[in-house]
């Protein structure tokens, strides 16, 4: 199964990152939003990321512009009408998500093969709003794309093997590091990750120490390059919990209740370093 043509549905970072990785292997990317301001934004963003290897001798200003070349943009669902694989990076909703692959099924042609880049949410849910449950399958994508080496793929129940051998083969030459996981909330990633970071929230709100001294054990103590705090600043406090209230659903096992600190925060408008605030602050 050759793919060369792709679409990514969602230009914020997550999608752009996507986006410059694909462009960068030699694929032809449509980057795919709601408006032109949201794929412009995204393209700045990879155009950002090039020209800064270009300023450190990593890549020449040709190889710039070629990687460029190969990005497209789109406002229109319809342009997928010719490609052979979507990799969805919109918001984390089951009800958006399922919106679009039901659109997508329509669209694409039938060899196509339709991924999310969820972290969280069942790839059988998704894939039960197409007519081709044996062509969906996850792909989790972790953040920064362009650094970070590994790669959920998630099957389906449905999910064929060769599917899942082309994903993981072009996943390869992405430069990334493919890793095989079942369909179950939250994966692996995130159920190892968001139980760590909303225990680390439960010992801020129960004051066993300040988040500056959480954040020092575990990187000091534990070796993690960011402190778990720190950390869901960055990830965004909203997505945090919306990852843990996945899980506590999913498993129904009080283990993954999210911390009434995260809730609190989150409906106060404190989400992280997206708002300027969230356990720091980030404002100039």
């Amino acid at each position: 199964m050759k793919i060369s043509k792709l679409m990514i549905i969602g230009a914020g970072q997550m999608g752009a990152g996507i986006a410059l990785v694909c462009a960068q292997a030699g694929y032809h990317v449509l980057l795919n939003d709601l408006k032109p301001e949201f794929v412009e934004r995204g393209i700045a963003g990879v155009t950002k990321i090039l020209s800064r290897n270009v300023d450190k001798g990593r890549l020449s200003e040709q190889q710039k512009l070629e990687v460029l070349s190969r990005i497209t943009a789109s406002t229109d669902l319809f342009d997928a009408r010719d490609v052979d694989l979507v990799i969805e990076a919109a918001v984390e909703n089951m009800e958006i998500k399922t919106k679009i692959f039901a659109s997508l099924d329509e669209i694409t042609p039938a060899h196509a093969i339709l991924a999310s880049n969820t972290s969280s949410l069942p790839i059988t849910e998704i894939a039960a709003a197409t007519k081709r449950p044996e062509k969906v399958i996850g792909m989790h994508f972790m953040n920064p794309v362009p650094v970070m080496k590994l790669v959920e793929i998630i099957r389906g129940l449905a999910t064929d093997d060769d599917v899942y051998q082309a994903i993981e083969e072009m996943t390869k030459t992405l430069g990334k590091v493919p890793v095989e996981v079942n369909d179950f909330p939250g994966f692996v990633a995130n159920r190892v990750l968001m139980p760590m970071i909303n225990e680390a929230i439960y010992t801020l709100y129960e004051g066993v120490a300040t988040k500056e001294a959480i954040d020092d054990v575990m990187t000091l103590g534990m070796n993690h390059p960011m402190g778990p705090l720190t950390l869901a600043d960055f990830i965004g406090l909203d997505t945090c919990l919306y990852i843990m209230e996945t899980l506590h659903a999913g498993f129904g096992d009080d283990k993954y209740r999210p911390c009434p600190l995260l809730r609190k925060y989150v409906k106060a408008g404190w989400l992280g370093k997206k708002t300027g605030r969230g356990f720091y602050s980030y404002q100039k």
